[in-house]
């Protein structure tokens, strides 16, 4: 896509409003990387978020599973500090762990059926569609898609 093409997309996604055009001086494509931290509690510091973890945007889990990282440390923190009790810390790490991979596993999943490589033959993209349409076209598929996607339970 040449410079005109871009400033002309990116108009007609904002109907009414004239943007100013300038110069584009950078186009990156953003790598959907994936990384999951060796070690999320090491004595006394813990890793949450962004820190522990990182998914590719697709399937939108990176929020979920800071919120739940938080949580989870929360329970644990309150429970040692206010009842001398050490086992959802000492447990943080494997009960975090546990969704972590589980949102991996969903966004890898999500990426590779929504997104084309530019290594793919038409083989792959019919396969692709064929994926995505036995996920659509199941109600076992939509459900999964669903629980998925809005995330797991805490506890």
């Amino acid at each position: 896509m040449n410079e005109a093409e871009i400033w002309e997309t990116l108009q007609s996604r904002v109907p009414g409003t004239t943007l100013k055009e300038g110069t584009i001086f950078q186009r990156d494509v953003l790598r959907f990387r994936s990384f999951v931290a060796s070690e999320l509690r090491h004595g006394r510091a813990a890793l949450v978020g962004d820190a522990a973890h990182t998914v590719p945007p697709t399937g939108a889990k990176g929020m979920n599973l800071a919120i739940a990282d938080v949580v989870l440390l929360a329970r644990a923190l309150n429970a040692l500090l206010g009842e001398n009790d050490a086992r959802l810390i000492d447990g943080y790490a494997d009960l975090a762990s546990q969704r972590i991979w589980k949102a991996q596993n969903f966004s890898w999943w999500m990426t590779s059926m929504l997104h084309l490589q530019p290594e793919h033959n038409e083989f792959d993209r019919q396969r692709q569609l064929g994926e995505l349409r036995s996920v659509v076209d199941s109600e076992a598929g939509r459900t999964y898609l669903a629980e998925a996607y809005t995330g797991w339970p805490i506890d």
